[in-house]
């Protein structure tokens, strides 16, 4: 047999502490140590000498420590599906931009065989977007029990690359949705686009800024507290890397005055 120390929990303000005492306990076994506290407090919470209010503090720290080992099931179980996932061609054209890019179709029928064989669910939903015309799509991906919920705020005004109206309202919130569907999962599961050897665009379009180069705008992109998702439709991109270094200083300018702007009105 084996005993084990009383476990003291800190009061409440003007409460008193709790001592949970534990009795001679079988030798451990291969129980991890957090199922074994887990199962202590759950014998303290049966025992009818612990009040009510004792009771209620006891069970809050069981809920936490399961949502603890909850998440890290969670980030474990999404860095075992990130393995499993390849780069996903592109099978689309935006005759806007001449560009190329993955459908959902083709990045559900990719990705979504492979979190699902690794636990993971994911929900769809809109809420209320902080700026007008503008639609900010949810996604809360569950593992277990425990969920993560991501958000993109996407432009819905129905303008093209160019400025100009290309299509109705009620097109351009769908539009949006499917957009914003799109890229939450490509950032969720950190998904590339396009083959080893050709990121889309490389055979017919301009060249590109790259990696390197990306960085550093990401960061211009924070400091300057930019909607990245208005960024790269403005830019009718689908990542900041795939910015055609011709329009490098454009987008610098744009961030640095947005940036000042900023600054200017306290918004360090």
């Amino acid at each position: 047999m084996n005993t084990q120390p009383d476990i003291e929990l800190p009061p409440r303000q003007g409460g008193s502490t709790v001592v949970v005492k534990e009795e001679a306990l079988p030798a451990p076994t291969a129980t991890s140590d957090t199922t074994a506290f887990l199962q202590m407090i759950e014998r303290a919470a049966r025992d009818p000498a612990v009040d009510l209010d004792k009771m209620e503090r006891l069970l809050a720290l069981r809920d936490q420590m399961e949502q603890r080992a909850a998440k890290r099931l969670y980030d474990e179980a999404m860095s075992r599906a990130q393995t499993d996932m390849q780069r996903v061609a592109t099978d689309s054209n935006n005759k806007q931009t001449s560009s190329k890019y993955a459908s959902y179709a083709a990045l559900d029928r990719a990705i979504r065989p492979i979190y699902v064989k690794h636990g993971f669910a994911a929900t769809f939903d809109t809420g209320e977007c902080p700026t007008e015309q503008c639609v900010r799509v949810i996604c809360e991906v569950s593992h277990g029990g425990y969920s993560r919920q991501y958000h993109l705020d996407i432009p819905a005004d129905g303008k093209g690359a160019k400025g100009g109206d290309v299509m109705t309202k009620t097109h351009a919130v769908g539009s949006a949705i499917s957009y914003g569907r799109r890229y939450l999962l490509l950032m969720i599961f950190n998904i590339a686009i396009g083959t080893d050897d050709d990121d889309g665009n490389a055979a017919s379009g301009p060249p590109t800024i790259g990696d390197e180069e990306a960085e550093k705008l990401n960061k211009l992109i924070t400091e300057a507290k930019a909607n990245l998702a208005q960024f790269l439709k403005y830019f009718a991109i689908e990542a900041v890397a795939d910015l055609p270094k011709k329009r490098l200083s454009e987008a610098k300018a744009l961030l640095n005055r947005k940036k000042a702007e900023k600054q200017k009105a306290g918004g360090k």
